[in-house]
């Protein structure tokens, strides 16, 4: 009997093991990861530190600039060749088009404060560059860039007409404080683009200077800064923007650093074909502060309505914004059409300034999230073409609340036809949604678009109906291969 005295924990083991083992077996392993983001992210540039580097005295911004050519012998000649100091594209060939045009904030127009040419002292206080005052300003001279506005500290620099240092800025201290750009430095502009705060693009402000992650998860949990993902080689940064780039160059995507198959369900990446991430990770634009949606010239002018930057301006006339808005919904192949000045409109309908094109038969095309800005801005009303009016100084409508004056300067300035009438029509110009990424727990999830609620319009994006019911895209693209 004793040989048996502990066969009881013998029997014990056994079961155990019969129990654990096929549970052991069966248990899913962790889910391998699918995606690390983080190898394709650059380490941060080291900082030098300029305080024993740059002496004073600096009187004007070009001597600054000769100061930093000493050591940065290129960056001059780099920096005066790209968009950001140009202002214009290189040539490109648009739809309908027998000759390639350049489209930039330098000779082509938008529906916010409508253009530069004649207004330049106000309009180039965001340019990379200094005295930028009329058509005479000269591109070639490395000297005319302005280096602070990208790497100074934005509190020891800031910049004022026609784009030379504001009055009462220390150079050498804003020269010693350089490092590589921050949100502050890009976001200066950027995020004031169109005159104010968070004005044009639905998707940047100023509470990317500090913000949480329900903001923007890659800044707000992560710290990005603006470079981390718009990469530079030779001071060209990576990124396009639909309302002056109308090729597929040089952009920036998603799955740069993330892979198409980062989902666990299939489900979701087998919408990857079809819908941009954006779409789903991005479920509204403006999430804190307010964006411009409508801006109406027609009423400006006017003395007697009151005042509110975010409802009436007497030199810019009415606003509509909104904060926290659902997108617009449209195909996008990454290119778009676009308006160029002294092309004909029919003022009875929209004319859009930079339609995205794709469709669904499209296979490089996308359903994207878009803020819609709609704007009402003057015409001739016989010639019936947009109008570049002057706005900023001598005989400009801010001063002069005088739109017959206005235009005939801006055509003055721009070469084109005034006939002497005017009026207003109405004008869309879009802008596809890329920040204030949310965390994955506030994606869309399936029953915001699809369903009786949902909110995509399947009709409008060339569906029978809820593609659930009806059928994907892939009845389309396949008809069109055919």
């Amino acid at each position: 009997m004793k040989t048996f005295k502990y066969i009881w924990i013998v029997g014990l083991t056994v079961t155990f093991l019969l129990v654990a083992i096929p549970v052991i077996i069966w248990i899913p392993n962790e889910p391998p990861k699918l995606d690390d983001p983080w190898k394709n992210v650059d380490d941060p540039i080291p900082h030098t530190d300029h305080v024993d580097l740059i002496e004073g005295p600096l009187e004007t911004g070009p001597e600054v600039t000769a100061v930093c050519l000493e050591c940065h012998e290129d960056a001059g000649h780099e920096m005066i060749q790209t968009v950001h100091f140009t202002w214009e594209s290189e040539p490109v060939l648009l739809p309908g088009r027998d000759e390639p045009v350049t489209i930039g904030k330098a000779n082509q127009i938008n529906n916010f404060c409508i253009g530069i040419q004649g207004n330049e002292p106000g309009c180039t206080r965001c340019h990379a560059g200094y005295g930028w005052e009329d058509e005479t300003y000269d591109f070639s001279n490395e000297q005319n860039v302005d280096c602070l506005v990208c790497h100074a500290d934005t509190g020891l620099y800031t910049k004022s007409t026609a784009g030379r240092p504001a009055e009462g800025v220390d150079l050498v201290a804003a020269a010693q404080s350089v490092a590589s750009p921050t949100r502050q430095n890009c976001g200066s502009c950027h995020f004031n683009g169109g005159g104010g705060n968070a004005v044009k693009h639905g998707d940047l402000d100023e509470t990317l200077y500090f913000p949480s992650e329900d903001i923007d998860v890659h800044m707000g949990r992560y710290d990005f800064q603006c470079v981390t993902c718009h990469k530079t080689d030779d001071h060209q940064i990576q990124g396009r923007s639909i309302s002056v780039s109308v090729d597929n160059e040089n952009r920036l995507t998603c799955t740069d650093c993330h892979s198409n198959d980062l989902h666990e369900d299939d489900r979701i990446n087998d919408h990857l074909d079809t819908v941009a991430c954006q779409t789903c990770h991005i479920p509204e634009g403006a999430v804190r502060d307010a964006t411009k949606m409508d801006w109406d010239w027609s009423t400006a002018g006017n003395p007697d309505i009151p005042e509110d930057p975010h409802v009436y301006l007497q030199i810019k006339g009415s606003f509509v914004y909104e904060q926290g808005f659902m997108p617009d919904y449209i195909w996008y192949n990454g290119t778009a059409d676009r308006y160029i000045l002294g092309d004909v409109i029919d003022p009875t309908q929209v004319t859009p300034i930079n339609l995205p094109l794709g469709n669904i038969d499209d296979p490089n095309s996308l359903i994207w999230p878009f803020k819609v800005h709609r704007g009402n801005q003057i015409y001739d009303s016989e010639y019936n073409y947009l109008l570049q009016p002057k706005t900023v100084g001598e005989g400009g409508f801010w001063t002069e609340f005088d739109w017959g004056l206005a235009a005939e300067l801006g055509a003055q300035e721009t070469g084109m036809l005034f006939s002497g009438n005017y009026g207003f029509a109405e004008t869309d110009m879009y802008w596809n949604l890329s920040h204030m990424v949310q965390p994955k727990e506030n994606a869309l999830q399936c029953y915001d678009c699809h369903g009786e609620n949902g909110r995509m319009d399947w009709e409008a994006l060339g569906y029978y109906g809820d593609p659930m019911e009806w059928g994907g895209r892939d009845q389309f693209t396949t008809a069109s291969q055919d």
